[in-house]
């Protein structure tokens, strides 16, 4: 089932056209990742979802019905930019925003205490939100963004400020309620992130759709002659354009993309030559790669 459709919606700010056309669809229990630079048009795009701002033009559904502002209480968002009370202590503001969604007192305090034990923050309720760390604050705008249990999650930069345990155990959550039927829409920059957990993808630019659909077949268009190696030594040979088309060298470890008529094997043969080499791999390409691919070279 369709949770979240959108058909052909623009916005325009004065003469700057910030979403031009756009159409995607979310089902439920799914994770889409929603892309793009800075600038592109996510934000805005969010911003009508969530009829902060609407659109000039296109229609936005919710849930199977035409969107108004009762359904918004099926929705969970958490902004890039943090939302919190300061002054608040952590289990009044989370019973806060669970009440305006709709919840009872009481079943809202009990879905806040549980999330709080799920985030590994439960001695920290009686806290004011300013005496919590970037990232517990995080957290704590994740809970309040998930306890109500929406059908739909819009999540802008929910790793922003954590580090890797947080960042898996967030991770973790987002897979476990996509599980559960709900859909989620993931804006990001993390491109590593996107590509571990979406299934689909809608990367946009300039207001514009450049690519949507599944990743599999995303990474499909783009070919499947990737060499990835980790190695030890010098990699002079990469700088030989008659083997090597392009490369992102990071130091120990390096991406290739072989010249035309140029294999795989070529490459490894050419790099045990002068290296050690720890890994070899020949992969699709990453969804970073496509990403820079798309947006830098349109």
């Amino acid at each position: 089932m369709s949770v979240l459709n959108i058909a052909n919606i623009s916005k325009q700010f004065g003469h700057i056209t910030a979403v031009d056309q756009l159409s995607l669809d979310v089902e439920e229990g799914t994770i889409l990742g929603f892309l793009g630079p800075n600038g592109a048009g996510k934000t805005t795009t969010i911003r009508m979802i969530m009829q902060i701002i609407m659109p000039d033009s296109g229609a936005i559904s919710l849930f199977g019905q035409p969107h108004h502002p009762g359904l918004l209480d099926q929705v969970g968002y958490m902004p890039e930019e943090r939302g919190l009370y300061k002054n608040m202590r952590v289990i009044d503001l989370l019973v806060f925003f669970a009440e305006m969604k709709g919840l009872g007192a009481a079943p809202a305090r009990r879905e806040a205490v549980q999330w709080l034990g799920r985030l590994e923050l439960p001695e920290w309720q009686d806290k004011k939100v300013e005496d919590l760390s970037k990232g517990m604050q995080q957290k704590i705008q994740f809970a309040a963004t998930v306890l109500h249990q929406p059908r739909l999650i819009i999540l802008d930069e929910p790793f922003s400020g954590l580090d890797p345990v947080n960042t898996m155990l967030l991770k973790d959550i987002m897979l476990e309620l996509k599980k559960k039927g709900h859909a989620i829409l993931f804006s990001t920059h993390q491109m590593d992130s996107a590509e571990k957990i979406c299934e689909t993808i809608c990367l946009i630019d300039q207001g514009k759709r450049v690519l949507y659909g599944p990743l599999t077949e995303i990474k499909r268009q783009f070919g499947s002659n990737r060499v990835r190696l980790r190695y030890d030594g010098k990699a002079s040979f990469l700088a030989d354009k008659a083997i090597v088309a392009k490369f992102d060298d990071y130091g120990q470890y390096v991406e290739i993309t072989p010249a035309a008529g140029i294999s795989a094997q070529q490459i490894l043969e050419r790099a045990v030559q002068q290296l050690s080499v720890q890994h070899f791999e020949i992969a699709d390409p990453s969804l970073n790669e496509i990403f820079i691919k798309v947006v830098a070279n349109p």
